[in-house]
Order: C-alpha cells, then structure tokens, then sequence
C-alpha cells in the first residue's frame, strides 16, 4: 500500500506581498541615503550603520523570495519545487555581508590613526530617521511572526537593526558634547562585529543545509527515540533528516515493525506524520516498514498540508 497526501502550498496573501514590498522599498532607499550622508560626514559608524541596514534589504528581499518559492508546486523535473533556492540566496547574502564587514573595519582602523573630524549633527539626525524606518517596517511583520518562522526572522532583523541605529545615534550624542571622535570608528567596528558574529552563523548554517546536514533547530537524536517509541517498531534505521528549504524539513527511515505495521493501524502513518510535524517541525515525511526476516515492506509519503 503506498498512501501518499498531496502538499497544500501556503497561499502567499497580498497583506504579505504589500509588507515586503513597503519594508524593502524604504529601507533600500534610506540605505542609500543613509550611505551618501555618512561619506559626507566622514562617519564610519554611519557607514557601518548603512552596511547593516544593506543586510536588511538582502534579508528581506530573500524573505519575500522564500515565501513566494513555497507557493510554487513541484513539477516532474524539479520534484522539491525551487524551494532550495533560498539556500543558496543565503549562501550569497553571507559571503557580500562578510565582504562589506571587511571593507568596513579596514576603513574603521584607518580612521583611528587619524583626527579627522565628524560631522555628529547629521549622524545623529540620519540614524534616528533609521531608528523609525527599521521599526516602522519591524512592525509590519509583528503580527505574521508568530506564525510563519521566515517572517519572524525578517522581524528581528529589522527590529534589531532600530537598536543599533539607536547606538549610533548615541555615539553621535557623545561626540556632539565631547569631541571624541575616536569614538566613531569604534562604534564601527563594534556594529561590523555584530554583523560578522550573526553572518558567520548564517554562512555556516547556509554550508549545513548544501550539505545535507539536519537542520539547527531538530535534534535527530530525539527523533529516533521518537519513531523507536511508536507501537511495534522494534527497531530504526536509515534516518536522514535534511531541509528542503530554509523554511522546510523531510525526513526519511526505515521502521522494523515485525507483528504491527503502521498500514495495519487506524491512520498509522498520518498519526505518526501529524506528530513529526508538531514535535519537530518536520512536514515532509517517508516512511518505509519492514517486517523482518521475511522482507515484506511497505512505504508511504505523507507531506503535512498546513506547512510550517
């Protein structure tokens, strides 16, 4: 018997669409702005505060990308769909933060040695306009976050990048009233240590999930004694666990199952898929039974249709 549930695509809503569209529009142009003004004013914080808010872009813009890819059905060629792409968008949004970072820092430790001065009026007044872009569009995406964990990853984004505009801001406030310009470049180089502890993470996760390896978040130690917990399985094996996308898991094993198969239980299969789903996170699931010596298998796929 193979039993196999076809997989409902979430529906990527025109609130969703309009979210993302308003929060990459106006931070991509602040950016902008915000990274012409910091030339002028000689601030490297300002320019390090530009280079974050770049990263927010490039974050929402691979946001938007995964949420609409995870509406596209699969077809005979492409059987996973283009869901793997937002890997690799990953993958590219962490090796050109790295890049900018290490522009950055260099830039930063030149200034150092120098007594250039900055112009604190305008990195004051430029990083509080970016403390109310970044949580203005942090909060278009407070309401969707506690249910889609794509759209909650773009909503700390951007709320964590409204504090660190808030840092430059106060550094600006410090140097108005002090004269201590070294502190800019120190907030520099404090804000590209930010970004190269949160992107290093992001690449070696980006790495992970090329390779096949299980996600950050499931423990596949706790699946197995899961699946070796289920009645009549009196064994495990041939277990992967390996993400689809950056939003979605599959699992794959082999059930010894002697004396009660699953296809011999009311919703064997759905029951044990339905729990995956909600212990784990893991919507897509394979299962294979065997029932020994005698080598009589039986498989089933089953794809949860609510998503992640």
């Amino acid at each position: 018997m193979h039993d196999h549930h076809g997989h409902h695509a979430p529906s990527f809503s025109g609130t969703i669409n309009l979210s993302f569209g308003l929060a990459v529009v106006a931070n991509l142009s602040f950016t902008i702005v915000e990274a012409v003004l910091a030339v002028e004013a000689d601030s490297m914080g300002l320019l390090a505060d530009a280079g974050h808010n770049l990263s927010d872009v490039l974050g929402l813009v691979l946001a938007w990308i995964a949420s609409y890819l995870a509406t596209k059905k699969a077809g005979a060629r492409f059987s996973y769909g283009y869901r793997r792409t937002t890997i690799l968008a990953a993958l590219t949004n962490a090796i050109t933060l790295l890049l900018a970072s290490v522009y950055i820092a260099f830039g930063a430790f030149e200034k150092l040695s120098s007594t250039a001065i900055v112009h604190t009026e305008m990195v004051i007044y430029v990083a509080a306009i970016g403390i109310l872009i970044n949580g203005g569009a942090a909060l278009l995406f407070m309401k969707q976050s506690h249910h889609d964990l794509n759209i909650k990853g773009a909503f700390l984004h951007l709320a964590f990048d409204a504090l660190v505009s808030a840092g430059v801001v106060v550094a600006g406030i410090v140097m108005l009233y002090t004269d201590a310009y070294w502190i800019d470049p120190i907030v520099a180089l404090a804000i590209v240590s930010v970004i190269l502890y949160l992107t290093w993470r992001m690449l070696g996760d980006a790495l992970s999930l090329i390779l096949d390896a299980v996600p950050r978040n499931i423990d596949p130690e706790a699946v197995a004694q899961f699946l070796r917990n289920i009645t009549g399985v009196t064994a495990v094996h041939d277990l992967h666990i390996w993400a689809m996308s950056t939003q979605e898991t599959c699992l794959t094993a082999h059930l010894v199952m002697p004396e009660h198969p699953l296809w011999a239980q009311p919703n064997g299969y759905q029951t044990v898929s339905h729990a995956l789903a909600q212990q784990f996170s893991i919507h897509h699931v394979t299962l294979q039974v065997e029932q020994g010596d005698d080598c009589q298998t039986q498989d089933c796929h089953f794809e949860e249709p609510n998503g992640i």
